[in-house]
Parts: C-alpha cells; sequence; structure tokens
C-alpha cells in the first residue's frame, strides 16, 4: 500500500465512516428501487459535496483543497465498497480535470467553484459509438459567426441525467481516428438544441446518449486551442481512469471480503465450505491479484499526482488489471455463494452488474491491452 500522509489518512478515515454509517448497500438498493432518474440519490451527493470530496483536485484559488488525485482515488475506493452511486467521478475528477488541464482562467473561475461546491455536476461527453474511442469523433463544431455550430451525438455519457455541463470532443477538421483537428467545447445542458435521452445502465447507474442540433456556443466556449483538444482530452481520460480503477478496486475488495466470510460460516457435507482445497485456491488466488491490482491502481495515481511522463501505460495498465480482477470476483462472488448468490435478495448481483458497467466505461480490458501495447511499440 502507498505510505499516506496524515491528511490522506484523515481523508480516507472520513470516507470509510461516512459511506458506511450514510451509504452502506442497503442505501444503493433502495436508490434502485426508488428509479429516481438521476441514477444516485441527490441529498447522498450534496452531504459529499459539503464534506469538500468534490474539490478534492481542484486548486485553492478556485475553491478547491488542492489533495491530488491519490486523494480522490482514496475517497472512490471507499465509495466503491458500498456501491456509493454518486457523480464524483464525472464531475469533480473527470470534468474537473479537463478544465484544469485545458481551461483559461476564466473558464475555471467560472465553472471549478460550482463543481467544487457540488451546485454544478459537470461530465465528459466523448464517445460516439458501443465502445470507447475518443479519436473517432464525428460530432462536427463549425464556426458560426463569432463562435461555433455544433451538430452530432454522444452515447454513454456518465452522469448525463443530472450535468449540468457537458465537456464535449467534437471535430473542427480531419476525419474520425485522425488525433489532430479535435476540440473541447464546454456546452451547458440547456443550451438550445441539446437534448437527452436518459438511459438507465445494467448496475443503475445514470447515463445520456446526447444530441446536439445546431448547438451555438460563443469563442468563449473552446477549452484549450481550436484542432488540439487530444492532449487534453487524453489527459483527462486517464485521470478518469485511474479514478475509476481506484472505485473498482474498492469494489472487488468488498466482493471478496464478503465472500470469504461466507466461506468461513456456510457448512455444506457437514463441514464448512472454506475447508475445502479447491476453494481455498480460488480464494488465494483472488488475494494475490487483488494485492497486484491494488499497486497498479496507486502506482498510476501516484504517476498523474507527480507529473509523470509514463503516466498513460500505468493508467492503462491499471485499468485493464483493475477490469480481469473485479470481473474475476465478482464471478466469483456470486458462484461460491450458491443459490443465494443468484437472486436479487443477496447483494452479489449488485458488484457482478458493477463490474461490467465499470469495466467498458473509459476503455475496456482489451483496449488498455492495446493501447499499453502500442505505448510500448509492440
Amino acid at each position: 500500500m502507498a505510505v499516506l500522509n496524515e491528511e490522506q489518512s484523515m481523508l480516507r478515515d472520513a470516507a470509510k465512516s461516512w459511506v458506511q454509517e450514510k451509504s452502506p448497500v442497503t442505501a444503493f438498493r433502495k436508490m434502485r428501487d426508488s428509479g429516481v432518474e438521476l441514477g444516485y440519490d441527490a441529498a447522498a451527493w450534496n452531504e459529499q459535496a459539503e464534506m469538500g470530496w468534490a474539490g478534492v483536485i481542484i486548486p485553492e484559488d478556485f475553491g478547491g483543497s488542492n489533495f491530488g488525485y491519490l486523494s480522490m482515488g482514496l475517497i472512490l475506493e471507499e465509495m466503491g465498497r458500498t456501491l456509493t452511486a454518486s457523480p464524483l467521478l464525472a464531475s469533480g475528477l473527470a470534468a474537473a480535470s479537463a478544465l484544469i488541464l485545458g481551461g483559461n482562467d476564466a473558464q475555471k473561475g467560472e465553472y471549478l467553484p460550482k463543481i467544487a461546491d457540488g451546485s454544478l455536476v459537470a461530465t465528459l461527453a466523448v464517445d460516439e459509438g458501443a465502445h470507447h474511442a475518443p479519436e473517432k469523433v464525428a460530432l462536427k463544431a463549425e464556426k458560426s459567426g463569432a463562435g461555433y455550430k455544433l451538430n452530432g451525438k454522444k452515447t454513454f455519457v456518465l452522469e448525463g441525467p443530472g450535468a449540468g455541463l457537458f465537456v464535449v470532443s467534437a471535430r473542427t477538421s480531419g476525419a474520425p481516428g485522425d488525433k489532430d483537428g479535435i476540440s473541447l467545447f464546454l456546452v451547458p445542458a440547456d443550451a438550445k438544441g441539446v437534448t437527452k435521452q436518459n438511459l438507465k445502465l445494467a448496475d443503475s447507474r445514470g447515463a445520456s446518449n446526447v444530441s446536439f442540433d445546431n448547438v451555438e456556443v460563443g469563442a468563449d466556449a473552446l477549452l484549450g486551442a481550436e484542432g488540439k483538444g487530444w492532449d487534453v482530452l487524453e489527459g483527462t481520460l486517464d485521470r478518469a481512469r485511474a479514478g475509476l480503477a481506484a472505485e473498482m478496486l474498492g469494489s472487488a475488495l468488498q466482493a471478496f471480503e464478503t465472500t470469504l466470510e461466507y466461506l468461513k460460516v456456510r457448512v455444506q457435507f457437514g463441514q464448512v465450505i472454506g475447508s475445502f482445497q479447491a476453494l481455498q485456491h480460488r480464494a488465494a488466488k483472488m488475494f494475490t491479484d487483488l494485492e497486484l491490482a491494488r499497486s497498479a491502481v496507486e502506482a498510476a495515481l501516484q504517476a498523474i499526482d507527480a507529473g509523470s511522463p509514463d503516466v498513460p501505460e500505468l493508467v492503462s495498465l491499471a485499468k485493464a488489471k483493475m477490469g480481469d480482477v473485479f470481473h474475476l470476483i465478482s464471478n466469483e462472488m456470486v458462484q461460491m455463494h450458491g443459490g443465494i448468490g443468484m437472486t436479487d435478495a443477496h447483494d452479489a448481483g449488485f458488484y457482478m452488474k458493477r463490474a461490467r458497467a465499470a469495466e467498458a466505461a473509459y476503455g475496456s480490458q482489451s483496449y488498455h491491452r492495446d493501447r499499453y501495447a502500442r505505448i510500448q511499440g509492440y
């Protein structure tokens, strides 16, 4: 485990006690059963914002605490344990990172304080197909008067239902697949011509397909330089991927610990099933995989904080490894719990569904293995 400073230890302990008291898995079940369109509990989100979580990576000048990405990862890990549904990752990490990396002082001054205090939920609108492919941008942004006109669609925009601001990748030149010619725009969700089709993902979280029909924005909506948005977009996505991997780590840890407890108490054929060697071997594999995954996730977050040049490969390593491990452990949780693990009355299904949705978000295992190989020159 990473060596934490005093602030980080306090932050992690505060997150741990809050999720256990205020946001256990029963709270997630209640949110799901209520059918709330946001895909999260708005009152719980307000509490998270009041504790300063939405401002953890945001500079102090703009209302945040500037504690860094490892600190944000510690919070997300604890939230992952109880499957807390929240726009923290999409807004306080992903969208905030886009503004920090690409925004000018006016843009940061307008939006970062609102993101930090939770009054504004912002999110990335990047993908346009069924799979993560950020360079395949087809949504067009054409010069129009003093600003731009946006036309196109974005799919599976995480936290879309509650979002008030989209960070939209658009093409100002070139063809889908070109990294040159991608520009980023800050588009209010209530802008004329923006329509949301809200979705419920397998894990009951909120997402939207968003259409942009002749959406007019001013020149001040452009984030960074025209046609040069790829570096900011990739840096932003890597921060989102590392944060999501930290959340997945928490979920996988909890799934493993819950399963381990069950192996110690469930009696079959007159003995505790944890005494069967085959199950012991499977538990040992899960434990060692988790330790490896934790090392990868923490290395990625620490590299981001240090401004290291190897962030892309460390992030892809963490996301791919964590995806494999969470997939395995969520499967084993259902299998080892037997019949009850297959029912909706048990929490195992929640962890399995979350694993599948989280694996796909910001790039699947195969996406990140391919990316890692490309970076390494294989």
